[in-house]
């Protein structure tokens, strides 16, 4: 495939043609650095013209940590495996509400209340609702990712003002019983397609780099775009000590910057945002990665590590010409 056909597909795309799958294995098998970054341009090109110049920041707070049943071998929550990661109950809403005042100051208009776990019990869930809708009363989009749902949930958070759902597929469906033996993909599927039911937007993204193969990228892709997702978070694995990932080898930031890239030719209209495992990943080419066709940023921290100061993301936000939205 030659520059000129990348051309053919970025005109297509802008047209409003979706690429087909056969189109995005030719882009995901570019080799060529040179290749590569021509093709960043282009998705960047179609980044501008279906979502402007803004840019989607978000803060998450890790409110529930550790002890997870289920057995997703990337995760240092996971009760199944023996890491460092500190378990805790869900936090005050005093200590939430704190993190998301702090994230306001710094210009994040959404911020995540996340749990770990396959569902939060009852009276927690109780409880954060409280906490979103006091989030949503600071004049913040209150988002949150709470596990699997049902529909009386769903439009609990509805009616304390919640924006976005984030629930992830994490992988291929043909890779997912590589990663995960305690549920299905299907499962995930399922709650996404709830979320879709309703007035709330559907973040749901996954992780690259777990050993899935390039075709298997494309296939995650391909289903984020048959569910209409709103908003896509795409996570680089960072090998957590204890897990079965732990010894994964760090896939390269040409390759992360060429699958943000093809991502963008595949989901034109949605926010694609950078997330977990970009600067252990990325390193100096974080600001190649937001012009490769990305528009969104988690900022501030993840659930279980830090990530670059929030002075240092809006410094390159500004520098890349993106307007905070």
């Amino acid at each position: 495939m030659f520059p000129a056909d990348f051309d053919k597909l970025a005109e297509k795309v802008c047209r409003g043609d979706g690429i087909t799958f056969d189109e995005a294995i030719g882009l995901i098998g570019l080799t060529r650095n040179s290749d590569i970054i021509y093709l960043a341009g282009l998705a960047n090109h179609i980044r501008e013209k279906f979502c402007g110049l803004k840019i989607d920041l978000c803060s998450i707070v890790n409110a529930k940590s550790g002890g997870c049943p289920e057995d997703c071998k990337f995760c240092a929550q996971s009760s199944s495996y023996r890491t460092e990661c500190p378990a805790y109950p869900l936090l005050s809403k005093e200590v939430i509400l704190n993190k998301a005042i702090e994230a306001k100051k710094i210009g994040v208009k959404s911020f995540c209340v996340v749990t770990s776990g396959r569902a939060v019990n009852d009276a927690d869930f109780v409880r954060i609702l409280e906490i979103l809708k006091s989030i949503k009363d600071l004049g913040m989009n209150p988002n949150c990712s709470l596990g699997f749902l049902t529909e009386e949930r769903i439009k609990a958070l509805e009616s304390v003002g919640v924006k976005e759902y984030n629930h992830n597929i994490e992988t291929a469906r043909s890779h997912f019983s590589s990663i995960c033996t305690t549920h299905k993909f299907e499962d995930r599927v399922e709650t996404v397609r709830m979320v879709k039911c309703s007035r709330l937007r559907a973040c749901c993204g996954g992780i690259i780099g777990m050993g899935e193969s390039q075709r298997q990228r494309i296939e995650m892709a391909f289903s984020l775009k048959e569910l209409n997702v709103d908003c896509v978070t795409l996570n680089i694995l960072n090998p957590r000590p204890g897990t079965p990932l732990e010894y994964s080898p760090h896939i390269t930031p040409m390759e992360i910057i060429k699958t943000i890239a093809v991502f963008r030719f595949i989901l034109p209209k949605v926010t694609i945002k950078l997330a977990g495992g970009r600067e252990v990943n990325l390193r100096d080419l974080q600001s190649l990665g937001l012009s490769a066709g990305a528009n969104g940023l988690i900022i501030g921290g993840y659930l279980t590590i830090r990530g670059r100061t929030p002075e240092e993301d809006l410094e390159m936000v500004r520098d890349l010409g993106f307007e905070i939205g």
